[in-house]
């Protein structure tokens, strides 16, 4: 166990000094005066649209959740969303958990179906992630596609049809489901001795016990859904750019969304990719348009960042502000479901 903690200390701390190495690098390439300059470029109403897009993407994304939780509505899933975005992001595993369950509790919403839920969107918004390549090649299919590209979406969107297929088999079958509770309990306990195999399989048939009822009538929405977001994320980043100062001449729609899809699976990552997702997005577009565009190019991205990933968490502040007001004004008994358990290998059942 020592030695483990060891070579994972060891290994974060490697991956530390490389990114910072290589971030540090590139900084020095970079003329931020001319990046700040693109920045200054934004006009007032083009901040409301950048905004009012987020909004519609935060709203959009909330659809499953509000599908597949019996009760909540969807006004109550875009808060619990952001709630959970910002405590998640702002405090140790597991707050965003904990600030879900109290949402739930207090709208009398029962918890162990709202983290079922919460979880089957996570599964799809993987599966949406993964098909995300396949969109961007047929968008670059308008200015060309190379073999990398290619191999990309086919292997992305494989591992996503693969992914789907699953969930819809667990969730169909029993067998299924505690077949996939024991595997994924031996993968683990590579890395865990003191896994307990059979909670994971009584984890997981009680996770499909909950959502069967769900999945058949909501999976293809909250996908349609989910893949709407994607895209709207992606219209934010095509306004940054073009508001900044990237022309159609400089760079095609087909280019910055197609390329942005593209790489989209790369937001699995913590942080949501933040720093590589960025740097592979504008190297791909350097190599299209020169580095003359660079620092514009940065400018977009980082006007793009600040919107999705900042005002994002400015609207988890609100939500939670709003939530705990409405709480102190409206106080309403806990729902008699208590929240998941964990066992002792910390695994919720």
């Amino acid at each position: 166990m020592l030695r483990r903690r060891i070579l994972r200390a060891t290994i974060i701390v490697i991956v530390s000094v490389v990114i910072g190495w290589a971030a540090l690098e590139l900084g020095q390439r970079i003329d931020w005066e001319s990046v700040g300059q693109a920045v200054s470029r934004l006009a007032w109403w083009q901040v409301g649209v950048l905004i009012v897009l987020l909004v519609v993407r935060q709203i959009i994304n909330a659809t499953p959740v509000s599908r597949f939780v019996r009760g909540l509505s969807r006004p109550r899933a875009v808060l619990n969303d952001l709630a959970a975005n910002l405590v998640g992001h702002l405090t140790p595993p597991p707050g965003d958990v904990v600030i879900r369950i109290a949402m739930f509790r207090s709208w009398r919403v029962d918890p162990v179906d709202g983290m079922a839920g919460v979880t089957l969107t996570s599964f799809v918004f993987y599966g949406a992630r993964l098909l995300s390549p396949v969109l961007g090649l047929m968008l670059l299919a308008f200015v060309g596609i190379d073999r990398r590209q290619w191999i990309v979406a086919t292997v992305s969107g494989v591992l996503a049809l693969a992914l789907l297929t699953g969930l819809v088999l667990v969730v169909r079958s029993q067998g299924w489901a505690m077949l996939l509770g024991r595997w994924a309990a031996r993968v683990a306990r590579a890395v865990r001795r003191d896994v307990n195999e059979e909670a994971w399989v009584r984890a997981v048939v009680s996770f499909r016990e909950r959502v069967e009822g769900t999945l058949k009538e909501h999976l293809l929405p909250a996908l349609a859904a989910l893949g709407a977001g994607i895209v709207l994320e992606g219209l934010i980043l095509f306004a940054s750019l073009r508001f900044v100062g990237v022309s159609p001449g400089d760079l095609s729609a087909a280019e910055i969304l197609g390329g942005f899809f593209m790489v989209y699976p790369l937001t699995m990552l913590p942080m949501f990719g933040l720093g590589v997702l960025d740097a592979v997005l504008i190297s791909g577009w350097i190599t299209a348009t020169g580095e003359q565009l660079e620092s514009t190019l940065l400018a977009g991205v980082i006007v793009w960042r600040a919107v999705t990933f900042g005002g994002a968490l400015l609207l988890g502040a609100l939500a939670v502000g709003w939530w705990r007001l409405a709480l102190r004004r409206n106080p309403s008994p806990p729902a008699e479901t208590d929240p998941p358990s964990s066992d002792a290998d910390g695994q919720t059942s």
